[in-house]
């Protein structure tokens, strides 16, 4: 009993920890600190800016018009877009920018967005190098705002801030709203302690010389970013360097591109181990295992403290009685939030329980499908195109 006892305990602080216990440490071992830990500068390297895209016609104009308006000095700055095989328009699009310095990368075939940017590496001889999604709009001075933070020399990669215009627009976009909130606030913290683990694919940038090329499966703003601490430097976030894009505004997007994510990440992290190494990667082991490994896996802990509780509250344990009572309610609300009509119209408390036992539930097959060896290659945009979704 003891046995199942320390089990169950130790399941259930866990995820405690990573959602309450880890950022609480994170502002206690930052809190003095100041806002930003490295020096930056008013410098102008030259950048590329790659934005990556497969059938984005609907969205495309307006990322090249909005480029072209950014105050970056146009002389250092190298636009191109890659194409994974896009077959509804958007090349034809982007070749109506070549005369503003605009140049198109076609991929042929469908090989994903990993693969999209090893090729467009092949034609970066730039200082620095920004990734950037077609839905991402960047505010004028996002570049600047980025390029600044490498006035530091150990600083090898800065992430600015993805912000949601439709935080409010339903039940699905107020939770990934809150959700990427408490998330920003967690990087901030990392970046100040030593590195905020991982990029953003919608806005990150890095030194041009610390690239690698990228297996296919990899996820290029995890991975990458993972391959320059293991070499020694920093990763930074820069919440003034900003872009703006919409959720996917649907649960079952949002939780669907979660199973993506946790999919490719964990096999990601397993290819640079040497991150989670406090002897090689210092503090920034500690950021990586908390802010990442154990998030992913979650899911697994709360399986089992909810059986061991179960078991435990029938031998009389009035603690479990009440965690079993509470998982119990928490399932119930999910699966009423499962069975709604109209899931973004459900009130905050149907929507955030069905939020959170759905994200670990696939995190869970995300998670399984890895090891299986199955990782998705290939990527949709979750947005509607002319009135339907991308598949």
């Amino acid at each position: 009993m003891s046995t199942l006892l320390v089990i169950t305990v130790v399941s259930l602080l866990v995820p405690v920890y990573v959602y309450a216990g880890y950022p609480a440490m994170l502002w206690f071992f930052t809190r003095g600190y100041p806002a930003r830990t490295h020096r930056i500068g008013d410098i102008t390297p030259t950048v590329s800016l790659i934005i990556s895209c497969y059938n984005e016609a609907p969205v495309i104009r307006a990322k090249l018009d909005n480029t072209l308006a950014l105050d970056y000095p146009r002389d250092k700055l190298m636009i191109l877009v890659v194409s994974d095989g896009s077959d509804d328009g958007t090349d034809d699009i982007v070749r109506e920018y070549q005369g503003q310095g605009v140049r198109l990368i076609r991929q042929e075939g469908r090989l994903g967005k990993t693969m999209g940017l090893n090729l467009a590496m092949e034609s970066v001889d730039t200082d620095l190098v920004v990734f950037s999604d077609a839905n991402a709009m960047y505010a004028a001075d996002a570049i600047t705002k980025l390029a600044r933070n490498f006035a530091d020399l150990d600083v090898g990669y800065a992430v600015g801030a993805a912000l949601y215009t439709d935080g409010d627009a339903g039940a699905s976009a107020r939770n990934e709203n809150l959700y990427w909130r408490y998330e920003m606030a967690i990087k901030q913290m990392e970046s100040r302690l030593h590195s905020v683990v991982g990029g953003d694919g919608a806005i990150y940038v890095i030194r041009t010389r610390l690239w690698e090329p990228l297996q296919p499966k990899d996820i290029n703003d995890f991975v990458n970013p993972l391959q320059i601490i293991a070499k020694g430097y920093r990763g930074v976030f820069d919440a003034e360097a900003r872009c703006f894009e919409e959720t996917a505004g649907e649960f079952d997007k949002e939780i669907a591109r979660k199973e993506r994510i946790v999919n490719r990440s964990i096999r990601g992290l397993m290819r640079v181990t040497s991150t989670m190494n406090p002897f090689r990667a210092g503090v920034f082991a500690w950021e990586v295992i908390s802010h990442k490994l154990l998030r992913w896996l979650i899911p697994l802990f709360l399986l089992t403290g909810t059986v061991g509780s179960v078991l435990l509250a029938l031998v009389g344990f009035r603690l479990f009685q009440l965690i079993t009572l509470g998982a119990a309610v928490l399932l119930i609300l999910a699966c009423a939030g499962h069975l709604s009509k109209d899931k973004n119209a459900m009130p905050a408390w149907l929507s955030t329980p069905y939020y959170f036992v759905m994200v670990n539930l696939y995190a869970v097959r995300g998670i399984v499908k890895a090891l299986r060896g199955e990782t998705q290659v290939t990527w949709n945009s979750a947005r509607p195109v002319n009135g339907r979704e991308q598949s």
